[in-house]
């Protein structure tokens, strides 16, 4: 596979994933903000600007209308929810030749209705717009399941799907480390992740922050928490790295050891340490997961560095 397309897959997948986890996570802050009249509006929307890492357009305080203005329709930040779909239908057309026609239309269909959708938020709220987004990312999913063969380029897709949702849950988590044990944010956090349902039937109903930490983080068999993530994106890379020089010594490559590494880190913790230094281990898996980004970025789509020529100038 041709190493423009391979990128363009990877990014594809994280695009998409990127613009559902910030529509779920902004429609249950929204819900919040406009239902709980005890939170500061302009303490909590600086708080969700700053787990998804983006930063206020202007000074002065900020709102549920402004945080959505900012989060959902600004076009020009490829951290917001418009922004990310443009991205994904932009790396979508220029790898035509490998995006089965029926995801292009998925994604094509999504970025023709937007503007649409954007005027009729604006007018009766944004949870109509949040919740088609998240149909819409689900419908892609869908479509990538049952039409694209199990090749490398299913791989890069579900590889840069992976990376995206692992950061995404940890961001969450970020959020609420210092709340109290026994916080309504803990709630927030897993409705925010899709995981509250499925939480609650895990563990019977019984609700604290050891508990929710261990589901998202460390959970084997639900899709969205961290460690499912990390053994998913390792099991792709696994396959693409099939190919290494050397297998006798068993050496990986730099994403699929430093992918290894994290996830068996998480594997093998003892759950009574699982709180103990929380900010801490989060920031590392954090910072580890944009390492793993970027060692994938240099080992599949940019291998050569650019040549300079000296000494080779046209004079005329």
């Amino acid at each position: 596979m041709l190493a423009r397309n391979a990128e363009s897959l990877f990014w594809i997948g994280r695009y998409v994933e990127r613009a559902d986890d910030t529509a779920r996570i902004l429609d249950v802050s929204v819900h919040q903000l406009l239902e709980d009249a005890s939170v500061d509006p302009d303490f909590a929307s600086r708080q969700l600007l700053a787990v998804l890492g983006l930063a206020p357009d202007a000074p002065g305080e900020l709102d549920v209308w402004r945080l959505t203005e900012l989060v959902a329709y600004a076009k020009d930040n490829a951290g917001s929810i418009v922004g990310s779909i443009n991205a994904a239908r932009e790396n979508t057309r220029g790898a035509r030749e490998v995006v089965s026609t029926e995801l292009w239309e998925c994604l094509n269909a999504t970025w023709n209705a937007v503007p649409e959708r954007q005027r009729y938020a604006r007018r009766v709220g944004p949870h109509s717009f949040l919740v088609f987004v998240e149909e819409r990312a689900a419908m892609f999913a869908g479509l990538a399941d049952s039409t694209m063969s199990r090749d490398e380029g299913w791989l890069f897709l579900v590889l840069g799907r992976s990376i995206e949702r692992a950061d995404m849950v940890l961001r969450l988590l970020l959020s609420r480390v210092h709340d109290p044990a026994s916080s309504p944010g803990w709630v927030t956090v897993l409705r925010a992740a899709g995981a509250q349902d499925t939480y609650l039937r895990t563990y019977r109903g019984a609700l604290d922050a050891a508990r929710v930490v261990q589901f998202l983080l460390r959970d084997a068999l639900f899709p969205r928490s961290v460690f499912h993530a990390l053994r998913q994106a390792e099991d792709c890379l696994d396959q693409l790295d099939r190919r290494r020089t050397n297998v006798r010594t068993n050496e990986k490559a730099e994403a699929l050891r430093q992918l290894g590494r994290a996830r068996s880190e998480l594997e093998f913790l003892r759950p009574s340490d699982l709180l103990d230094e929380l900010p801490r281990r989060l920031g590392g898996l954090q910072s580890t997961i944009r390492e793993i980004g970027e060692a994938v970025s240099v080992q599949y789509f940019h291998s050569a560095p650019w040549v300079a020529w000296r000494g080779a100038e046209v004079s005329l």
